[in-house]
């Protein structure tokens, strides 16, 4: 259940998928999770059979495991979603023969609270109360919080988000005919431009425009916006315009009044929308670029602003991503809000060849435009600053300053008069200017770079390759220069196609030099921001570059520049202030693709400095993947001594670890790519225990498959058989026991050539565990035996506390009960020595198997609370449900079925689409065990019937034979 089960349960998908119950909010997990959540949320009281489900969430690429990968998706949604009290027949997610149905009665959706709003709204305008639809339409669109679905990637989300997206479109309109309505043409016109702009041969959209133009007293505008959507309709579509366009047409034409503006007609005749008043001045370069994607941020900007004070506005991003392009939209959407003027200054903070613009030339100008530079104007810059203020203290004015990379230079320029506003662009974050609002310029989205290129392309080319396009989008990294340069080239090259420009793009090392066109270059504006950085930032600048992940935080550049985590940090911030640098949450940082390989370039031309940084940050990864694993750091016989690394123990050096997320298989390639083989490999071999107990397989066999590439050309000999081990280990956490005993005799095979008694005593312990789960228990012995020997020898105790539980486990098996708790004994004493809390939990398991086995219920519930706990710790997910399903089992001994059931669900729950076939089996047959106990044998007989169907039942005789005995007990 989630924390608190108490108040009423909303559940939003109008934006990223979130849930809440009273004011708490819900932690709805994984995407493939949340991706379930809306197919069954956005069908409420509809059946969806278990196909559908995996046709709307994994479309043509299912799981292996088919429909019954789904209850592992659907229990934590239930868990989080339910009440604590509610039972089976009172979920929110009902399971029925065949599928799920969602029940929304016991839920509040946003999608539910558009449907109202958007209906009440319609009602309002069929009564002729346009006014009312207006508040009405204004409140559903204030219910889409970004891009309905964010981040969800199934193609029933994909259909929806388009299917809610244009729903969204259609209301923006709906709204604007009653900004026409109501007479209020010059607000509809500036909410007309983006979505004009952005949909091209939308017919209704255009009628509506020319309406308000109409409206406006602008009747030769609004029949050139018909000659134009014609003239575009016929040349690029072939047809005419559809009837609704022809009658607006005809309209203008006739000068109709009813028909264009319908009840507003009395209102103009009476004159009662007298027209505002044409500012006095207006200095706003032209509003000619199309900008997609910028509604929420120019909302913001746009947005009322104090009366009785001087509004400042500070707006910040990276060289190319369209901020003065957004800041002079908004400017003329606000422009007639100002009637003493629209005055535009551009400091030149970044042009090349020119002076940068002091405040007192700046000043000068300004007062000229304003009419109050009629004498000599003083130099002194407190004088300026004094005349200005004075000069503009009875004005309400309007101010963009562009290109500002200070605060200390747009200060004196902040004007006087209240009610007045200033809109200040910069790279530089102007953290010492009082602002009632700071805006960064996030790059564009996928998407809304597609819609860009599709403006500068025309929509019949881009859309002739959509994939194309949207490789191009991720190629420009949502940049609008990148994009328009990119639409440039292709504008002139009608030759190219957007395939041919993708591959010259994908070669990273040419990349920059490719979005270039005449004197605009996306490297040449990320080179102006670095040229203004002093150089100390500059050098940690080149050295991120380096960073073999795309996220960090301090502790990366403090050990590439070899000083304090703090004084790294300050680095990071300057670079943060200059818009070269993101910052994606607190303490964690990343640079954007194309900025990125622009310190490459630079850090190419300092190498010694460069290979220092990189063999700096390669350590660190070798230190923490050793630090973190349970072998511990002298579990690695050769390569770095990581003593005196910067993580104080095994829990700070896997949080470090788990920081970086999915981006650990780069750090390997990274290392083969700069050919740091050595350390390719220590990485690799270091990362495993860590992979592993997280069920992370594919990562930890990826980066093994890289070092295993190079690892006969390592330096380190050892390397060769001790990857190999590394495979052999991941195979048997996959229940692939064949295969992992294969690469043990390779890798034994290459130890004995090297004489290497330690990677020898760890092939044949990696045979022996293998062996024992393929029944030849012979060998599985002599192998484990002479390992202890061998351990005894190289004072290995982990080696010899892990083949000793193996030993135990082979005794158990055979029905040696006492001999099999010696052991374990044994190896706990071995574990507790070295302080090892894996190894720890996983021999407590084992012990408490025997005693499940002997009926000691209660002596083997202690021990798996004490394992499930370490399991928890250690964040190894296979080995806490493997404690949490035997404590299930000690609990159904004790006779607390309902306990039991909730463990067994609890320990699926931890279960993924990498776990072994053979856990997934054992917790199953345990659950279904416990339903028979409790009666509930048509429950039980489907948690048999699912692990037997499980892809390689067949494999695992002991699993299977678990399930099949309690089939025939139902």
């Amino acid at each position: 259940m989630g924390a608190d089960s108490t108040g009423w349960l909303q559940i939003d998908l109008l934006g990223p998928a979130r849930a809440t119950r009273g004011d708490a909010p819900l932690e709805l997990g994984p995407v493939r999770r949340q991706e379930v959540l809306a197919a069954l949320v956005l069908r409420p009281g509809t059946l969806v059979t278990h196909q559908q489900l995996l046709d709307d969430v994994w479309g043509a690429d299912p799981p292996g495991t088919g429909h019954r990968v789904l209850p592992s998706y659907v229990y934590p949604l239930r868990k989080l979603l339910d009440t604590r009290d509610a039972g089976p027949a009172e979920s929110l997610i009902r399971s029925e023969r065949g599928g799920y149905r969602f029940v929304a009665g016991g839920a509040r959706r946003d999608v539910d609270e558009l449907a109202e709003r958007a209906g009440g709204a319609r009602r309002a305008q069929a009564a002729g109360d346009p006014a009312a639809a207006l508040d009405n339409f204004a409140l559903a669109l204030g219910l889409f919080r970004g891009e309905p679905l964010t981040g969800l990637l199934g193609p029933f989300a994909d259909a929806e988000r388009q299917r809610l997206a244009q729903h969204r479109r259609t209301l923006e309109r709906e709204r604007l005919e009653c900004l026409v309505l109501l007479g209020r043409y010059t607000d509809a016109l500036d909410g007309l431009v983006v979505p004009a702009a952005a949909r091209p041969y939308d017919e209704p959209l255009a009628a509506l425009r020319m309406r308000a133009l109409y409206g406006s007293d602008r009747q030769v505008e609004a029949l050139a916006v018909y000659g134009e959507t014609r003239d575009r309709l016929l040349d690029e579509l072939g047809v005419e315009p559809g009837e609704e366009l022809r009658r607006v047409h005809q309209g203008v034409l006739r000068r109709d009044d009813g028909l264009l503006l319908g009840r507003v007609v009395r209102q103009r005749a009476a004159g009662s929308a007298p027209a505002r008043p044409a500012p006095r001045r207006n200095e706003l370069p032209g509003d000619t670029a199309c900008l997609v994607g910028r509604e929420a941020e120019l909302a913001l900007l746009t947005a009322p602003a104090s009366a009785g004070a001087v509004s400042v506005a500070a707006v910040d991003g990276t060289a190319g991503v369209g901020k003065t392009a957004l800041v002079v939209r908004a400017a003329w959407t606000l422009r007639d809000q100002y009637p003493d003027g629209c005055l535009f200054v551009d400091l030149h903070a970044y042009g090349t060849g020119q002076e940068s613009a002091g405040p007192q030339r700046t000043l000068h100008r300004l007062l000229r435009a304003v009419g109050s530079a009629d004498g000599e104007l003083p130099d002194e810059l407190d004088e300026l600053v004094t005349a200005w203020r004075a000069a503009t203290s009875s004005l309400r004015l309007l101010l963009v300053v562009d290109d500002a990379p200070s605060a200390e230079l747009v200060r004196p320029l902040l004007p006087g008069g209240p009610g007045s506003r200033v809109l200040v662009v910069g790279r530089q974050r102007l953290s010492g200017l009082d602002a009632d609002l700071r805006l960064t310029v996030e790059p564009l989205g996928t998407g809304e770079g597609v819609a860009l290129l599709r403006h500068l392309l025309g929509e019949a080319r881009a859309d002739r390759e959509p994939e194309a396009a949207r490789e191009l989008a991720r190629r420009c990294g949502g940049l609008p220069l990148a994009l328009r340069i990119t639409g440039a080239r292709l504008q002139n090259r009608r030759s190219w196609t957007l395939a041919h420009l993708v591959d010259r793009l994908s070669d990273d090392e040419r990349r920059l030099g490719e979005l270039r066109a005449e004197d605009r270059s996306v490297e040449a504006a990320f080179r102006m921001s670095y040229d203004q950085l002093a150089p100390g930032p500059q050098r940690g600048f080149r050295a991120l570059g380096l960073s073999p992940t795309a996220g960090f935080d301090a502790l990366t550049p403090a050990v590439m520049l070899g000083c304090s985590r703090e004084d790294a940090e300050d680095v990071l911030e300057q670079l943060v202030d200059a818009s070269l640098l993101q910052q994606p949450r607190p303490g964690r940082y990343r640079l954007h693709d194309l900025v990125r390989d622009h310190t490459l370039r630079l850090a190419a031309a300092e190498p010694e400095e460069s290979a220092a940084a990189r063999a700096a940050v390669l350590h660190l990864y070798t230190a923490a993947g050793r630090i973190a694993s349970d072998w511990g750091p002298e579990g690695f016989p050769t390569g770095p001594d990581v003593t005196g690394s910067p993580f104080a123990d095994w829990q700070a050096a896997a949080a470090w670890l788990d920081a970086a997320a999915c981006q650990l298989v780069d750090v390997v390639a990274c290392a083969v790519t700069a050919g740091e083989v050595d350390h390719a490999c220590w990485i690799a071999e270091g990362l495993v225990d860590h992979l592993v107990r997280q069920g992370r397989y594919h990562e930890c066999r990826s980066a093994l498959e890289l070092a295993l590439t190079c690892a006969d050309t390592a330096d380190d000999r050892r390397m060769p058989s001790s990857l190999r081990s590394c495979m052999g280990i991941v195979d048997i956490y996959q229940g692939r026991f064949r295969q992992a005993h294969a690469w043990f005799t390779d890798a034994l095979r290459i130890a004995r050539r090297l004489g290497d008694l330690r990677e020898q005593a760890r092939a044949l312990a990696g045979m022996g565990a293998s062996e024992r789960s393929l029944d030849r228990t012979g060998e599985a012995v002599a192998h484990l035996s002479e390992v202890v020997e061998l351990a005894a020898r190289l004072d290995d105790d982990w080696l010899g506390g892990m083949s000793t539980c193996n030993l135990g486990a082979i005794h158990h098996h055979q029905g040696r009960y006492e001999d099999a708790l010696a052991y374990f004994a044994t190896s706990l004493a071995f574990a507790e020595k070295i302080d090892r809390p894996r190894m720890i939990s996983k021999t407590l398991c084992h012990a408490a198997e025997v005693h499940l086995d002997l009926g000691r219920h209660a002596e083997a519930r202690g021990l798996l609370r004490r394992a499930a706990e370490l399991a928890r710790e250690v964040g190894d997910l296979p080995l806490r449900a493997v404690s949490l399903s035997r404590l299930g089992a000690a609990e159904h001994g004790e006779g607390d079925l309902p306990s039991a059931v909730a463990l067994h669900h609890e320990a699926l729950s931890t279960l993924n689409e990498h776990t072994s076939t053979a856990l997934e089996m054992e917790v199953r047959s345990r659950l279904g065990s416990t339903y028979a106990a409790a009666g509930r044998r048509t429950e039980a007989e489907q948690q048999f019937r699912t692990a037997l169907a499980l892809a390689g039942a067949m494999d695992h005789p002991r699993e299977q034979g678990m399930a099949l005995a309690g089939l025939r007990d139902c």
